[in-house]
């Protein structure tokens, strides 16, 4: 299985949490409302291009509408495999945290 990038992972839960909701401004919103940076749109169509190619997305286009000049929303399901690289990158995570140590505190390392 693939190790996501951090940019693929921050997209990949923002679309899980999203759920129904989740299209590229609304994911872009709750990334920038999580992590505190500014983050092109550029920066969240790249990784769910990737994350559809790869099978880790499903996409589908919504209704149009009159505001969106005819334009329907794209929007994004995270699939099976989606959860299965979300889970595999929780477990590396977990896994190095771990290794740290119990006593292990961020603020007393430089």
């Amino acid at each position: 299985m693939r190790i996501l990038s951090r940019s693929e992972e921050l997209v990949l839960l923002a679309v899980w949490r999203l759920n129904d909701g989740a299209y590229g401004v609304a994911i872009r919103r709750l990334i920038i409302e999580q992590t505190g940076k500014d983050w092109s749109i550029g920066a969240i169509y790249v990784p769910l291009d990737r994350l559809v190619r790869w099978g880790y997305l499903r996409d589908h286009q919504g209704e149009p509408t009159a505001e969106r000049g005819g334009r329907g929303k794209r929007f994004y399901r995270v699939t099976k495999q989606g959860l299965g690289a979300l889970r595999h990158i929780k477990e590396i995570h977990e896994t190095i945290w771990a290794s740290l140590g119990e006593g292990a505190a961020l603020e007393k390392r430089s």
